[in-house]
């Protein structure tokens, strides 16, 4: 049960009528903050950081001031819950705006228990999307999108626990796309190192003739061009982390370098004459299989047992059971602000596609394809076409039961329309349902419908 202090609600007022029902949100535990001005409001988000928020409009206005809308819509991490005057259900601006922007609306004056039972389900809803800010198990800097509720990713959460907890150097392979540097940085930001730097070097994209300068630094005069001393990246992140992705791509002629440095803990600068002692964790990641690479002899072996000790294996995102719907949903109120006003989330057939797609660039593959829906969609709800995924790439298989009746739903469905020539009457009585119930079926896997008379038109 949630204390007071965890349900802080925002009354926000621009009416000239009192506010409603303040004393029974509180009776029911909502520790209520009252405003009617945006300067106000924000002041109180700032503050008290409420999930839940109560506009109530004003009759009298059929628009809204633009600091009032920009409010309702800019506001982050808040549901809002609007009271509306009667009158407000006819003008066209208001229903747009609370249709965009709310949870839920109540005409004034409300009903007690329904209103209260609309703020435990917004709060709820809060919760589900962006954690309980009481209970410590929000989000932490850092691993924003390290999101998963998968046996996959909870097992790979312990394991970055335990190995954050030691000082060895950490091995971390897995698919491209499936977050080995955001990995390497939670385990950094859960090290005894977390305050000092860390410094990611991407192997694979230093030009190989200046890598070794780029790792462990050089003098002035060193070579033509290096006109002044220059720190290398192992030095700069001195008493804090290295984390050297794409490890598998560094030269083989280099690679006995960055094995004296993990023995002896010292570097030395190019053209420099002494030896510099260096405290620094080394992480290192690849999607290569290194064992393959000892074998064929682009990879040294002594190197490979030094990087190795601790071995962290990124999942597949198509591995992750259930993950996909979650993270979806949570880059999509993460990009909020580059969708179009209209787009609320993704109908059932996206989802439904987005479990059965295989998923060849894992998360940085979801991610693109989600922003890119998001401006693409002209809809109120994602579809599979906004997405733009292949058909042709998806597992044949579907992954839930759930998904698997949704699949079977949705074809018998087309076949009856298809059969019956889109008459929605005939149609319903081959599936054994009423026309409405068919009908909201039909929207709500997006299927093509036209009728043949207005008399299908539900």
């Amino acid at each position: 049960m949630h204390g007071k202090e965890s349900r802080n609600l925002l009354y926000f007022n621009s009416s000239d009528t009192p506010p409603v029902m303040v004393g029974e949100m509180r009776d029911a535990g909502w520790n209520v903050k009252c405003t009617g001005d945006v300067d106000g409001a924000a002041n109180i988000i700032d503050k008290y950081a409420p999930q839940v928020a109560v506009a109530q409009f004003d009759g009298q206005k059929g628009s809204l001031d633009a600091p009032v809308e920009n409010l309702f819509r800019n506001v982050e991490r808040v549901e809002w819950v609007a009271l509306l005057p009667k009158n407000c259900m006819g003008k066209n601006y208001i229903k747009q705006v609370v249709s965009e922007c709310f949870h839920d609306f109540h005409t004034l004056p409300p009903a007690p228990d329904r209103l209260l039972a609309t703020l435990g389900h917004a709060y709820g809803m809060a919760s589900m999307k962006w954690g309980d800010a009481s209970s410590g198990n929000e989000l932490q800097p850092g691993e924003d999108e390290m999101v998963g509720t998968s046996p996959q990713m909870l097992d790979l959460f312990r394991n970055l626990r335990k190995v954050a907890s030691v000082d060895a150097p950490v091995l971390i392979t897995g698919e491209s796309g499936t977050g080995k540097e955001l990995a390497a940085l939670a385990i950094h930001e859960r090290s005894g190192r977390q305050h000092m730097p860390f410094v990611a070097v991407n192997c694979g994209s230093l030009p190989n003739g200046l890598i070794q300068s780029e790792l462990f630094g050089h003098e002035k005069g060193a070579f033509t061009g290096a006109s002044q001393r220059k720190i290398g990246r192992i030095e700069a992140a001195a008493g804090g982390t290295i984390f050297l992705d794409e490890i598998g791509d560094l030269p083989i002629e280099l690679q006995v370098n960055l094995l004296r440095f993990l023995q002896e803990k010292t570097i030395e600068r190019v053209g420099g004459a002494g030896q510099i002692q260096v405290d620094v964790r080394v992480l290192a990641a690849t999607h290569v299989d290194l064992e393959a690479a000892v074998a064929d002899g682009r990879f040294r072996e002594d190197l490979y047992y030094r990087l190795n000790v601790l071995h962290l294996k990124m999942p597949a995102l198509r591995d992750r059971q259930g993950d996909i719907e979650v993270l979806a949903k949570y880059f999509f109120d993460k990009f909020a602000h580059e969708k179009r006003r209209n787009v609320k989330g993704f109908s059932p057939a996206a989802l439904h596609l987005m479990n059965r797609y295989t998923w060849p660039g894992n998360v940085r593959e979801l991610i693109n394809r989600v922003r890119r829906a998001m401006v693409m969609c002209e809809k109120r709800l994602i579809t599979p076409d906004d997405l733009g995924i292949d058909r042709r790439d998806c597992k044949r298989q579907v992954i839930t039961l759930e998904a698997a009746r949704g699949a079977a739903e949705m074809e018998a469905i087309r076949n009856a329309l298809q059969k019956n020539n889109s008459n929605l009457t005939e149609a319903s009585r081959e599936l054994g349902v009423s026309r409405v119930t068919l009908y909201r079926l039909i929207q709500k896997y997006e299927l093509a419908f036209k009728p043949e008379n207005m008399s299908d038109a539900v």
